[in-house]
């Protein structure tokens, strides 16, 4: 196993920085394993020999690795004298990321694909940056150079693992016993600090499998029971009547008024259950996987059609990113490796995949489907985490574990909301599902709030989510007031005219937003008539502490017709105190992107030019524009523009046509 390797000593090379004896092992594999070589200045490569999987989503995530992996390559800082040596830069912000050793897996597996030296050569700088910047006496590796939390290890040992497992023969002696000695410390700061109480409910999830691939390598049955200690811990974070993964956020173990936990759909998918799903099929846990998959189907109900997922809702939705979340890894490991147990499970998996391609651009993972069009400096984060995501599934079909039951499944494995189902409710989350015609819809009273965070994500019934097959989203929400609850995952908003894109009703008193949309205690009733589903609320306008406004309450009223051919929105403030009269208005952000033309009718309705459809928005009372710094306004939450419309009275019904 070798010393352990202290890291102010940690080398690899001679002084001048160069790589030899990595490249030089890559090369000798390749010399004895490949007929195609070709030279490219120092470097040896040899054609990707592999047949490409022929599926599509093997096929795409064959491709996107490829893209995502060549720009992070480009981005290495090559200096030798900065203190970012090895580090993989922020083009927009020229940051480097805590975490962006994890990438050290995602670049042996294109070394082994490619043989190409430089992702191996990019492999040992990583390790160096890490050793050097965030790596801590217990084991531990910091989330940020200047952060405190140590959680995110789980992450990294599980790349680092995957990344000796698979490509292990690739590297050099040396690289590979300072990964050796390094991933056991980290073990061993696991194994004492992290319980099923620390955090949130995605850490010790994810140490049970990083336990488990620490004992496959090492054979420590410590960390293999330790590992199911945690995993079978876990069971009792599912909840009662859905199977959603509780647990982000606290109090874990207290309900809240309606009888709510702590869900976050994002890190559920993209996350917790993506590891225990490989822990389950790593040590063969049956039970494990029998209740993974349950949970799976829940949570597959909230993608939408076009591969977004509705965390519309979510308590830590303030790292939504339409697609999934800023930090996570992706939803790909667990539903691609289990779509044996469910044919549904592979669409899940090539959906969502196809989306992450669409949001690329210049080679990396946008924060949201608008990014680009508003001109956002993106972060690395999102496209070194997913391409973990893709290459283990990548990987897994490479070597036959469990990848071999994968098949592509018929187009006629449907998502839920592909067809028009009608009204779902899910209890555990507060929370309603409309697909009627090609409309979908969500609106939520869920009460769980993240820690001590006030408004965060919608509530109150609101309509969180509006969605059309040939337009996408309509309206979408956002947080209620945007927070950096994680600055360094996180980007500030400094747009003076930057809002929530949540349809709701508002005044503003002293410089104090109450709004229907942070209202935790509103009621919610739904009922049918005919093809009509109708969806009614009762709440207050209230700040984020749940304080009326001081001249007295003021009430809301909603009500939401869905119908196949158009949708209805109505709001009504009454018996609101006669100083406040003037004040109360009602707003709808419309989702367009900038390259989308609005056309102004009248007074009363608007037209939105679409790729190859028509959004007719005609309200009962004059709709103004608000004011935008550069024609739309944007939000970090979920990555979209919006062209902000109110009505500046207390009450309005507007109704949303598609052509």
């Amino acid at each position: 196993m070798g010393r352990p390797v202290s890291r102010r000593k940690f080398i690899f090379t001679a002084a001048t920085g160069g790589i030899g004896l990595a490249t030089s092992s890559l090369n000798r594999l390749v010399a004895s394993t490949s007929p195609f070589l070709a030279t490219k200045g120092t470097a040896t490569l040899f054609s990707d020999t592999r047949k490409a999987p022929g599926d599509d989503l093997y096929s795409l995530s064959h491709a996107l690795t490829a893209t995502w992996a060549s720009t992070l390559l480009g981005l290495q800082e090559k200096e030798t004298q900065s203190p970012d040596y090895g580090g993989i830069r922020c083009p927009g912000y020229h940051n480097v990321h805590g975490r962006i050793g994890d990438t050290i897996y995602p670049f042996m597996h294109m070394a082994r694909r490619t043989g190409d030296t430089r992702y191996l050569d990019a492999a040992v700088l990583l390790f160096r940056w890490m050793e050097a910047n965030v790596s801590q006496p217990d084991g531990s590796w910091l989330n940020e150079k200047k952060d405190s939390w140590k959680g995110t290890t789980v992450f990294t040992v599980i790349a680092l693992c995957d990344a000796l497992q698979y490509h292990g023969d690739l590297m050099d002696t040396s690289f590979k016993n300072a990964l050796h000695d390094r991933l056991l410390k980290a073990g061993e700061f696991i194994d004492k600090t992290v319980n099923i109480d620390y955090g949130n409910i995605n850490y010790p999830i994810s140490a049970s499998y990083a336990l488990s691939l620490l004992d496959t390598l090492y054979d420590q049955p410590k960390f293999r029971e330790k590992g199911k200690l945690l995993a079978h811990q876990s069971m009792k974070f599912f909840s009662r009547n859905n199977r959603f993964v509780f647990g982000e956020g606290t109090p874990y173990y207290e309900a809240s008024k309606k009888g709510c936990f702590s869900v976050d759909l994002g890190y559920n998918v993209e996350e917790s259950l993506p590891n225990l799903a490989l822990y389950g099929l790593l040590n063969r846990d049956e039970e494990i996987l029998e209740m993974v998959t349950a949970s799976l189907q829940t949570h597959m109900e909230f993608m939408l059609p076009d591969g977004g997922w509705d965390n519309s809702w979510g308590t830590r939705n303030y790292k939504w990113t339409y697609w999934g979340s800023r930090t996570s890894d992706g939803c790909q490991p667990a539903y691609a490796l289990l779509a044996d147990r469910d044919p549904r499970f592979y669409r899940v998996a090539l959906k969502n995949t196809q989306l992450l391609q669409q949001c690329t651009t210049n080679g990396l993972l946008q924060g949201g489907p608008h990014y680009n069009s508003h001109h956002v400096p993106t972060s690395v984060h999102h496209t070194f985490c997913h391409i973990k995501a893709l290459t283990t599934i990548l990987d897994h079909k490479q070597s036959g574990h469990s990848g071999e039951k994968i098949t592509p499944i018929p187009v006629v494995a449907l998502l839920p909301r592909e067809t028009a189902y009608g009204l779902r409710f899910f209890e555990d989350i507060q929370t309603w599902l409309v697909a009627t015609g090609k409309f979908r819809a969500t609106v939520t009273g869920y009460d769980r709030e993240y820690k001590a965070m006030h408004n965060g994500h919608a509530s109150g019934g609101a309509l969180t989510m509006l969605w059309h097959e040939q337009t996408g989203p309509l309206l979408v929400a956002s947080m209620n007031a945007y927070q950096l609850v994680e600055k360094g995952n996180m980007q500030a908003d400094n747009d003076p005219h930057a809002m929530p894109l949540t349809v709701r009703a508002e005044l503003t008193v002293n410089g104090i937003t109450y709004m229907n949309i942070s209202c935790l205690d509103a009621t919610v009733s739904t009922s049918q008539s005919g093809n009509k589903i109708i969806i009614r609320s009762s709440s207050r306008l209230v700040d984020q502490d749940q304080n009326d406004p001081p001249q007295g309450a003021v009430h809301c009223h909603t009500e939401y017709i869905f119908s196949p051919e158009k949708i209805s929105l109505s709001l009504n403030c009454d018996k609101v105190p006669v100083t406040y009269r003037q004040d109360v208005r009602v707003v709808v952000p419309v989702i367009a992107a900038s390259t989308e033309t609005v056309e102004v009718v009248n007074n009363n309705s608007i037209k939105i030019h679409k790729n190859k459809s028509l959004l007719t928005i005609t309200a009962d009372q004059p709709l103004n524009r608000l004011p935008v710094t550069a024609d739309r306004i944007f939000n970090f939450v979920p990555g979209l523009e919006a062209v902000p419309l109110a009505i500046a009275r207390p009450k309005g019904t507007i109704v949303l046509t598609v052509e």
